[in-house]
């Protein structure tokens, strides 16, 4: 399948941040960053290397009770075995959970027979789970111990098991466009939620970025204005990140069925009150 850029300028800004999905870690301060999402917002759990996916499936069972939609992430090398994988996923669907993220994880050894996505998702077909959507992880800027072809082979293994992806974080919506464009080149069809930096310090969300190996984005940022407009920006917006730029870039293509842009996957970091303090903000311009 072959895309063809649009021409025109749409402006898919409110369409994009109407709804998005709110990416939470399960830390102490989870029930204080519910309170500051709307009713029935979409929430996805990340896994803690710290304390496991226990943490996770409690937080999405409480969040569920409260009513929220949950997406609680399954990271493949914290799961132990095919028990232990129907044990979750009998939890989960106890709590009404039909939503689920399968990435890899990042221990560098797994705890279990499950060393990738794709080996979990290949055993997860094997049970009555019942969650209606799946999603996977894509890299518009590559991964830091992973070629691209490693990673194309993998998306392409992974595709047939799930219903839609979502990027990691990123800075740079040519790169997410560009790589969008290279997904479906590839035959890979699934929505795609574009994962983006919620509203942070500089310092800590560059920080934060090193460490998941989003180099590239960190340049970005300084490239757009030069290092003394980054500097400046820097100064000017007394040290907080805010992603107009990136949402903006992202907006002509949020209604073109060929890229299928389905939304925004909100990387906040438990920092939830600013980011929503942003968002309706924007939306009330």
């Amino acid at each position: 399948m072959s895309v063809t850029r649009q021409s025109g300028e749409t402006d898919g800004v409110a369409q994009l941040l109407d709804d998005p999905r709110f990416e939470l870690m399960p830390f102490d301060s989870f029930a204080d960053e519910m309170d500051e999402l709307p009713a029935g917002a979409t929430i996805a759990i990340t896994t803690s290397p710290q304390l496991g996916l226990d943490a996770t499936v409690e937080w999405a069972e409480t969040a569920a009770a409260r009513g929220f939609d949950v997406s609680p992430h399954i990271a493949a090398r914290y799961v132990r075995d095919v028990d232990h994988l129907d044990e979750i996923a009998r939890r989960l669907a106890e709590a009404g959970v039909i939503d689920i993220f399968v990435p890899g994880g990042d221990r560098e050894e797994p705890i279990g027979e499950f060393d990738s996505a794709y080996a979990l998702l290949d055993a997860l077909d094997g049970l009555d789970h019942g969650f209606e959507e799946i999603g996977i992880t894509g890299y518009p800027e590559g991964h830091e111990f992973l070629d691209d072809d490693t990673l194309a082979d993998a998306m392409a293994k992974k595709a047939p098991h799930a219903t839609y992806i979502v990027t990691q974080l990123c800075y740079d919506p040519e790169a997410v466009v560009e790589w969008v464009e290279d997904v479906r080149e590839r035959g890979v069809e699934l929505p795609v939620e574009v994962g983006i930096p919620g509203v942070m310090k500089y310092d800590k969300l560059l920080s934060i970025s090193r460490k998941v190996g989003v180099g590239d984005s960190v340049k970005f940022l300084k490239k757009t204005t030069g290092v003394v407009g980054f500097v400046r920006e820097l100064v000017g917006s007394r040290g907080r990140y805010t992603p107009d730029d990136l949402v903006e870039g992202l907006a002509p293509y949020a209604d073109d069925p060929d890229y299928d842009v389905q939304g925004l996957h909100v990387y906040t970091f438990n920092r939830t009150e600013d980011t929503e303090s942003w968002r309706y903000g924007v939306l009330d311009e």
